[in-house]
C-alpha cells in the first residue's frame, strides 16, 4: 500500500512515517510542500493520503475536496483543534477520517485501516446510487419508447414492450438501446413527447 503523508512539520510526519513502519508499511511519501500538492499526489498515485494540520484552515479543506475528487483515494486528516463547521467542510471534502487530538503513532494503522474501509464503503454506496440513477433513466426511455409506439400504432402497454424486445432481439442490442434511438427520432420528426 501506497501511503502519501501531506505535512508542513517535518517532525510530525516522522512521527506518522514512524508509526507507519511499525505496523509493516513501507510505501511511503512524505510531502512538506503544499505547492501543486495536487499534482504531485495525482502524479504519486497513493492509495491513502494522510494529511496532518495544525489547525484546519477554509481554503487547505478545499483544497482536500481537490484532493480527494482527483485521486479518487481514501484521505484521513489529523487536526489539533477544530469547530463544527471545520468538521461538515472536512466531511464535505471527501475526508475519511477526520481525527481531532490525541494523536498517537500507535492510533496511525487503526485509522489508516478505518479511512479505507469509510472510502471504500461510501464509494460503493456512490457506484450503487450512480447505477439506480442510470437504471431509472433507462426506465425512463423505455417507457417513452412505449408511449410513442402506443401512440403511433395504436396498440397496448405490453405490445409496445413486445415489439421493442422483438427490435431488440433481432438487432442483438438492449431494448434501451433500441428505446433512445426511436425516442431519439421521434424527436428530430418533431413528435410531441
Amino acid at each position: 500500500m501506497r501511503i502519501a503523508i501531506v505535512d508542513e512539520s517535518t517532525a510530525r510526519a516522522a512521527v506518522i512515517e514512524e508509526g507507519l513502519r511499525e505496523a509493516g508499511l513501507t510505501d511511503i511519501a512524505i510531502l512538506t510542500d503544499r505547492k501543486g500538492l495536487v499534482a504531485r499526489l495525482t502524479a504519486l498515485e497513493p492509495d491513502v493520503v494522510l494529511i496532518d494540520l495544525e489547525n484546519p484552515s477554509r481554503d487547505t479543506l478545499e483544497e482536500s475536496f481537490l484532493v480527494s475528487r482527483s485521486i479518487g483515494k481514501p484521505i484521513a486528516m489529523f487536526v489539533d483543534q477544530t469547530d463544527e463547521e471545520s468538521t461538515i467542510a472536512a466531511v464535505d471534502a471527501g475526508v475519511s477520517a477526520y481525527i481531532v487530538d490525541g494523536f498517537r503513532k500507535e492510533r496511525i494503522k487503526p485509522i489508516l485501516d478505518l479511512a479505507v474501509r469509510r472510502f471504500q464503503a461510501f464509494s460503493k454506496l456512490q457506484g450503487e446510487l450512480a447505477e439506480a440513477k442510470n437504471l431509472l433513466a433507462e426506465r425512463k426511455t423505455v417507457d417513452r419508447a412505449k408511449m410513442i409506439l402506443m401512440k403511433r400504432r395504436g396498440i397496448d402497454e405490453p405490445a409496445a414492450y413486445a415489439l421493442l424486445r422483438s427490435h431488440a432481439m433481432q438487432s442483438n442490442r438492449r431494448i434501451v438501446d433500441i428505446a433512445e434511438a426511436l425516442v431519439t427520432a421521434e424527436n428530430l420528426m418533431g413528435g410531441d413527447l
